[in-house]
């Protein structure tokens, strides 16, 4: 049997994660010491490897067969568009992708002006402007808090990440629109799902009856 490998992004989403395939009977000891300096897990008994990386790599090590399996949010995976499978909504993390801004700018949004738009999403806000709203934007790429862009003037809106709205808020800022919902999801490697079509269908039937719970019945009805 061969290895089934897991990517898994670095951080909350990743502990989260463990969490949940702990529950279906998938464990890495090695990976709960928080001193060490491994990158590469692996349970041997199962035949299951676990890495983990940067949330926007974790798609790219799924497309090229690295990983076999791969745990991320879904604003990665539509920001980086690989080629693979989103098979399981693991409902972790949920928040929005929204439109946000100054009250001034919903307007000029509904009038279908010539904006600049801000973001850390440059892809998913111009799928969003020009597929969807056929609307013309200036896309200016940011790295770091982009509620400050249309504070200090770079631009009139941003597209950004909301969870609570509290930053918004004491920014002077307000979801505007929304794009779409986020959360983690689970992406597979299409080759991998062919090659390891039984192994990986259990796992995402048994990951879906935990998060639905509906795990019990199914196991009675199988």
């Amino acid at each position: 049997m061969r290895y089934l490998t897991f990517a898994l992004a670095k951080g909350r989403l990743a502990k989260q994660t463990l969490g949940l395939l702990e529950q279906v009977g998938i464990t890495c000891e090695e990976m709960k010491d928080p001193d060490t300096r491994k990158l590469l897990f692996v349970n041997e008994e199962l035949k299951v490897k676990f890495f983990l990386a940067k949330a926007s790599d974790v798609p790219t090590y799924v497309e090229y067969g690295a990983a076999d399996i791969g745990v991320v949010g879904r604003d990665t995976i539509l920001e980086e568009g690989r080629n693979l499978y989103e098979v399981l909504d693991l409902n972790l993390g949920k928040c929005r992708m929204c439109v946000c801004g100054p009250a001034s700018a919903r307007e000029r949004l509904q009038r279908n002006e010539i904006i600049r738009v801000a973001t850390k999403y440059p892809n998913i806000a111009k799928d969003y402007f020009q597929n969807q709203k056929n609307q013309t934007v200036e896309i200016v790429k940011l790295n770091g808090s982009v509620e400050l862009a249309p504070i200090v003037g770079l631009s009139e809106v941003i597209v950004d990440i909301v969870e609570t709205g509290t930053t918004l808020r004491e920014n002077g800022l307000e979801v505007i629109e929304e794009i779409c919902d986020l959360s983690a999801r689970i992406v597979v490697n299409q080759v991998s799902l062919k090659m390891e079509h039984t192994r990986i269908r259990k796992l995402l039937q048994d990951l879906n009856g935990l998060i639905t719970g509906t795990g019990d019945k199914e196991g009675r009805n199988a």
